[in-house]
C-alpha cells in the first residue's frame, strides 16, 4: 500500500522566487542628509587656548526617529555631545544633531526598527563625525577624530535590555 502525502504545490524555486521578490520590495533610500543643530561652547573663552592639552574627551549619542506624513517616510536623527576637559577645566562642548529623511518601504515591524535604530544611524554617523570635526577644528582646537561606531551592536545591546525589562 502506498501511503500519499500532502505536498505544497509550490516547488522549491518558487519559494525562492517569491523570497527573492519580497527583498526586492523592502526598501530603505535616503531622501536627505542635513544638519538639524549645532553648538559650540567655549566656556573660558582664550583660557581655554593657553591650557596644557591633555585631553579628557566624555562622548554622549542618541539616536531618534519618527515617522512624517508623508507614507514611509521617516526621519532619523543622531545627537552627539563632546564635552573636552584639560585638568578638570572644560576646554570646549560641541554638539551636533544630524538628521536625514529616509524612505523606507515593503518593511515588517522589526526589521523596520533596526533599520531606524541601526542601519540609518550608520548612514548618517560619518556626516556626524565631519561635521563636529569640522566645527571643533573651525574653533581653533586640534581636530576631534571620533572613533567609529558599530550601531547594529548597540541596536542589539537595547533590544537586550528591552527583553531583560521585560522579563523581571
Amino acid at each position: 500500500m502506498v501511503k500519499k502525502t500532502k505536498t505544497s504545490s509550490e516547488s522549491p524555486q518558487e519559494n525562492i522566487n517569491q523570497a527573492e521578490t519580497a527583498a526586492e520590495q523592502a526598501q530603505v533610500q535616503l531622501m536627505k542628509i542635513y544638519v538639524k543643530d549645532a553648538s559650540l561652547q567655549v566656556p573660558l573663552s582664550i583660557k581655554a587656548f593657553r591650557l596644557e592639552w591633555l585631553p579628557e574627551l566624555n562622548v554622549e549619542i542618541n539616536t531618534q526617529s519618527r515617522p512624517l506624513a508623508e507614507k514611509n517616510l521617516h526621519e532619523v536623527a543622531l545627537k552627539i555631545k563632546c564635552t573636552v576637559k584639560c585638568k578638570d577645566e572644560i576646554a570646549f562642548i560641541a554638539e551636533v544633531d544630524q538628521a536625514g529623511l529616509f524612505m523606507l518601504s515593503g518593511l515588517e515591524p522589526e526589521p523596520l526598527r533596526h533599520a531606524l535604530g541601526a542601519f540609518c544611524p550608520n548612514i548618517l554617523y560619518p556626516f556626524l563625525r565631519e561635521a563636529i570635526g569640522d566645527m571643533v577644528l573651525r574653533a581653533g582646537f586640534p581636530q576631534l577624530n571620533l572613533a567609529p561606531i558599530n550601531f547594529d551592536v548597540l541596536y542589539q545591546q537595547q533590544m537586550a535590555q528591552q527583553q531583560s525589562q521585560i522579563i523581571q
